[in-house]
């Protein structure tokens, strides 16, 4: 959503002599992953067209907070209705404000000029709501509600405590249901004073759009003029046998130096590598219109709602140490490669994954370099990551 809003060397790598390495330590390297937790790992190892490392890990998990469960009712009034307080004291706790805060703000100064409603993003449209599936496949999750009431909008928004992401891997498990005229929307965001300057990676469900259809954006899309720029967004229709956006998936998005990725339910639907956000960045979540043309105008008392189990994203940050900082997110070879320094910093000994898991939030070790070099020497503690650098090796691209 558009709110006023190494000079690279060369590794030649002869196809038997990779070979024979590869069967020589396959039996190291193709052991199951096993189940770990974030204090053991080092970095994370992305999967995916854009394979990256990232420092740091984080998990929100809606689906077990029913002494939280609770549907508030929709406040009428737009003063009352932005100065409500949070609906349940999870909002209050650590694990939530560490993480996110909710927002209050409205579009009274028209943010978007051809809003046709005023919209005001309450705390009282953030909750957690029983699970009332059919078969219900957790106790809980968070809802972000938006609602069309006779005066004004009623509509939620989350915003990342830390401004300073830059570049991560975001999923939720998630769907949109409601009626037309909103739009639900997972998005990276950079503010600026001039339109141009806006930095932004959108994923935007628009309920009045064909239920397998979802938009992706590297922002701006269009000019000060109001002219479009059709090579920043792709609007997908999705691949065959993947749900559509009512329907629970694990939405997906990648941002990495070259360029923003997209996957539904681990299968890319789309990349776009024009103007690719390049600096520190928030991380947001809403639920939202304002009767223009983008979001459409709702039907007095519809609602549309953007429900969420669990939020987890691994990612580099600006603020993070030295030795944190260390994994850039630039790619593979980047990382494994990188020699240490005198204090022995650099590199990456211990690498995880959450992408490799059988349990949502909790990691699994794809190998342990420091342990491996105590037991067997050097040579044989960077033979996973020589492995998998020499793979990368064998696909064009594939390591820069």
């Amino acid at each position: 959503m558009m709110k006023a809003r190494q000079q690279r060397g060369r590794t030649h790598t002869s196809l038997p002599s990779l070979i024979t390495l590869i069967a020589i330590v396959s039996p190291l390297a193709s052991a199951v992953p096993s189940l770990t937790d974030d204090s053991k790992c080092e970095c994370y190892l992305t999967n995916g067209t854009q394979a990256s490392f990232f420092a740091t890990h984080k998990f929100l998990d809606f689906r077990n907070l029913a002494e939280h469960a609770g549907v508030p009712p929709t406040i009428t009034k737009p003063n009352d209705s932005g100065s409500a307080p949070v609906t349940s004291e999870y909002f209050t706790s650590k694990e939530w404000t560490e993480a996110f805060w909710v927002l209050s703000w409205n579009n009274s100064h028209q943010i978007r000029e051809d809003a046709t409603v005023l919209m005001v993003n309450s705390p009282n449209n953030v909750y957690i709501e029983a699970n009332g599936d059919r078969n219900p496949s957790s106790q809980t999750w968070l809802t972000l509600r938006t609602q069309r009431l006779k005066d004004f909008q009623t509509a939620s928004e989350i915003e990342s405590v830390a401004p300073g992401f830059q570049y991560l891997s975001v999923r939720m498990l998630a769907r949109t249901v409601g009626s037309p005229g909103a739009i639900t929307a997972l998005f990276t965001y950079h503010d600026a004073d001039r339109l141009a300057d806006v930095q932004e990676s959108d994923l935007e469900v628009r309920t009045m759009d064909p239920r397998n259809t979802i938009q992706y954006t590297n922002q701006p899309s269009y000019t000060e003029e109001g002219e479009e720029i059709d090579h920043a967004t792709k609007n997908v229709t999705l691949p065959p046998g993947h749900p559509d956006w009512t329907h629970w998936a694990v939405h997906r998005l990648d941002w990495t130096p070259k360029e923003t990725v997209w996957y539904v339910d681990g299968t890319e639907v789309a990349t776009i590598s024009f103007q690719t956000p390049r600096d520190p960045s928030k991380v947001i979540l809403n639920a939202w219109s304002d009767g223009g043309e983008w979001s459409g105008n709702m039907t007095v008392d519809d609602a549309a709602y953007l429900q969420i189990q669990w939020l987890e994203i691994v990612y580099n940050a600006t603020n993070e140490n030295p030795a944190k900082r260390k994994r850039d997110g630039g790619g593979v070879a980047a990382v494994m490669l990188r020699e240490r320094d005198e204090d022995g910093e650099g590199g990456c000994d211990v690498v995880c994954s959450i992408d490799e898991t059988p349990e949502p939030g909790k990691p699994v070790m794809l190998w342990n370099n420091g342990a491996m070099r105590m037991v067997g020497g050097e040579l044989v503690a960077w033979i996973p990551s020589l492995v998998t650098f020499g793979m990368l090796a064998l696909i064009p691209g594939g390591l820069w």
